[in-house]
Formats: structure tokens, sequence, C-alpha cells
């Protein structure tokens, strides 16, 4: 797809600024011809979405939003270090940490709330290598952390 803003308007989505770090890293770096984002929290306008733990206290369409919210604030991270993100070739991995109780095993379907906005955003570009882990808790308490690798011109 030749402009990924212009999708994500189409979508009624528009980036949000970029999260402030919440300790001592860096929102995005590049290296060569690929960018590495930090994992990126479900922040919208300041707040997490929702905190808990998915199985438990937080739903699975809430959690896929996280997801969501969390590839734009990957999407943010990286136009700001790029300053457009028409330059994404592909992306190439997503890894998705999903906060969940023991027995809870619908990491894969939480991931795809970043998954799928990537493919409707890139096209093929948007097809990724993925990982969806189970994990005891995150950051601030949030229900979904995402991270992202995309290939620049």
């Amino acid at each position: 797809m030749s402009n990924p803003e212009k999708a994500l308007a189409d979508l009624g989505l528009q980036l949000p600024e970029v999260a402030k770090p919440v300790a001592a890293y860096v929102p995005a770096i590049r290296t060569g011809n690929l960018v590495y984002t930090s994992g990126q929290l479900p922040f919208r306008d300041g707040a997490l979405i929702a905190t808990g733990k998915n199985g438990d206290t937080v739903d699975a369409e809430v959690a896929v939003d996280c997801a969501r919210q969390c590839a734009l604030n990957g999407l943010a991270a990286i136009k700001a270090l790029i300053g457009d993100l028409g330059q994404i070739k592909q992306v190439v991995k997503v890894v998705a940490y999903v906060a969940s109780t023991p027995d809870f095993t619908g990491q894969p379907q939480i991931a795809n709330g970043a998954s799928e906005l990537l493919g409707q955003v890139f096209g093929e570009a948007g097809q990724h290598a993925r990982a969806a882990v189970g994990v005891p808790v995150l950051p601030l308490d949030a229900p979904v952390e995402v991270e992202l690798i995309v290939e620049v011109a």
C-alpha cells in the first residue's frame, strides 16, 4: 500500500502522539534498514485503555483493542523516527506480550488486534512473522504490550 496514513484515515484512525517512555529507553531505534520499537503499551490520550489480566478482569474484545492501540503507538514511534510511514517496505515481525492468567490460552487472538491493523494499513507489506507470548504481568499492569520491527527504504 503506497499511503499508509491514508489507509489509517480510511479506517477512521490517526496516529497518536508518541508515548513517553516509562523508563530509560527510546521509543524506536534504527539500525541499517530496520527500525525496532520498544514495547508499546495501550496508551490512548495519555492513559491506559485497560489494566489487568486476560482470563480474569480484561475482556477479550478490550484486549484486542489494546493490541491495536499498541500497534498504532508503535507506528507513531516509527514515524517520529523516519518521518513518513510510506518509507516502510515491510513489517518484519510483531511480538505481542499478553498479561494472562495461567489457564488463558487466547494470546494469538489478542495479538490479532495488532496484526490485522498492520495488514489493513500496509496490505501485503503488512504480513509479518509474529510471537504472542503469555506473561504474568506487564508494566503499569497493562494487559498487552507490542513490539514492531519494520524494514524501511
